[in-house]
């Protein structure tokens, strides 16, 4: 790290003990700092927009971040902002630009891994409901990943599955043992009891995003009878511990309007979630429902509402599908996250069951330089409206093609799908999409040369 970025990383950190020690007085003095900290003028739109949040304590953003410091825990924040702020971002930058530079390759800012392959649900149209409990990578293992993911400069881990809190105390361990590293786990919640609520409380560093498809009906229809009650024990626990957790939300033929409604955004919030990632229903897996998969208008409207409510509701979100046009495209193929199964094999994408590297058999940077990577790399971005990103979804063929130029194969734990048949599966949505895609990309940018225009004016 140079002395600059050590100096900046000083600062951060002060900037925080200054703001903590009396927020509703220091936040609005958050602007200078960011100005001195970040004087470039490539960073002017970011700054304008930051000076409309907190010049206004109504503002939802404003609400969203002062909201840490009543609904969270003191230690638990502190902990938050020096591994995700500090350790995941402003200290992995250089390393992360250095590998990448060295190696000519992508490096990740996060790894997802699978802990197991069990679960406790078996949920309508997800893979992993039909993998069985056959499958864990031990403790040494999960280690090793995060050992290796550390040395790049990684500090962001996600755990999915399979259920990951089945592994609840290696989860646990691994907080503890890693306790510079953030950690995240996309999780039902019906495993989240009072013991687990205070394991959290000790090591700080971990955070779920809990799985729900709507309300009572849409979430046991999917996930079995009882889960969303379940569901709201977790949150109503984790909101009494002060703990931080949001929600993760598939959004369907079915469930979309329920998802994307203001009633469904306020329970969110009211429960006590500080963001939402939002996937759209991928048919992964030999005999996955095609019927699942939302309408070229459902994914409108999911565009619309999300963006609507961005700028009325306290709650941060994200749509892996929609927003990419704030990523670049594609965040897959180690270009900011790679995923692990729980056999150990690397995967571009948890929604992308293909791979040329087992974890037991390659390190993660042989996985990053191997031909199915480097061919995903080239590839980026797949498309140049960032509104359709995805090479399976959204590109027909694209996928296919990497995967028979790099010898790939199928790591469906159970039936191996052949590449040219899931991309057929998926080619009618994408078609549909297309035209949508096309249309609100040009009318975005055309909205946005318009307002650029009105400000130097």
């Amino acid at each position: 790290m140079s002395i600059n970025d050590s100096i900046k990383r000083f600062g951060t950190l002060k900037a925080y003990d200054y703001l903590d020690k009396d927020p509703d007085k220091n936040i609005p003095k958050l602007l200078n700092w960011v100005e001195k900290l970040m004087p470039d003028s490539k960073f002017d739109e970011q700054i304008r927009a930051f000076q409309k949040i907190i010049a206004n304590p109504d503002n939802n953003w404003y609400r969203l971040l002062r909201s840490l410091w009543i609904d969270i825990d003191d230690d638990v924040r502190k902990t938050l902002f020096q591994n995700f702020v500090i350790n995941a971002n402003f200290d992995w930058a250089p390393r992360h630009d250095a590998y990448e530079e060295k190696y000519n390759c992508n490096i990740p800012w996060a790894i997802l891994l699978d802990p197991t392959s069990a679960c406790n649900l078996h949920c309508t149209g997800c893979w992993a409901a039909e993998y069985g409990n056959k499958l864990n990578m031990d403790f040494d293992t999960l280690d090793d990943i995060i050992e290796q993911g550390k040395e790049m400069g990684v500090r962001m881990y996600i755990y999915s599955g399979g259920e990951p809190l089945v592994r609840k105390n290696d989860i646990i361990a691994l907080c503890n043992k890693h306790a510079d590293c953030q950690f995240l786990a996309f999780t039902n919640g019906t495993l989240i009891d009072e013991a687990f609520a205070n394991e959290m409380l000790r090591v700080k560093n971990f955070i779920p995003a809990i799985s729900v498809e709507g309300f009572t009906q849409a979430t046991d229809s999917r996930r079995g009878q009882g889960t969303f009650a379940k569901v709201e024990k977790a949150m109503d626990l984790l909101r009494a511990k002060k703990l931080p957790f949001g929600v993760s939300c598939c959004y369907t033929s079915q469930n979309t309007e329920v998802i994307g409604s203001e009633e469904y955004f306020d329970w969110m919030i009211e429960k006590g979630a500080k963001f939402c990632w939002f996937f759209t229903y991928m048919p992964v897996g030999v005999g996955a429902p095609t019927d699942l998969m939302a309408s070229a208008e459902q994914r409108e409207y999911m565009y619309n509402k999300i963006r609507s409510y961005r700028k009325t509701k306290p709650l941060f979100t994200m749509d892996f599908w929609n927003d990419g046009e704030f990523v670049g495209g594609c965040i897959a193929g180690g270009r900011c996250y790679l995923h692990i199964n729980a056999n150990g094999d690397i995967e571009l994408c948890a929604f992308i069951h293909y791979s040329d590297c087992n974890i037991h058999e390659k390190t993660l940077l042989e996985a990053l330089r191997s031909p199915l990577f480097m061919a995903y790399r080239e590839g980026q971005p797949f498309n140049n409206n960032h509104l359709r990103p995805c090479p399976l979804l959204d590109n027909p063929g694209a996928l296919a093609q990497m995967v028979d130029k790099s010898g790939a194969h199928s790591t469906d734990l159970k039936n191996a799908e052949d590449v040219h048949t899931l991309t057929e599966k998926c080619r009618e949505k994408a078609e549909a999409w297309a035209p949508t895609a096309d249309r609100l990309w040009k009318c975005n940018h055309a909205c946005e040369a318009t307002c650029k225009q009105t400000d130097k004016s």
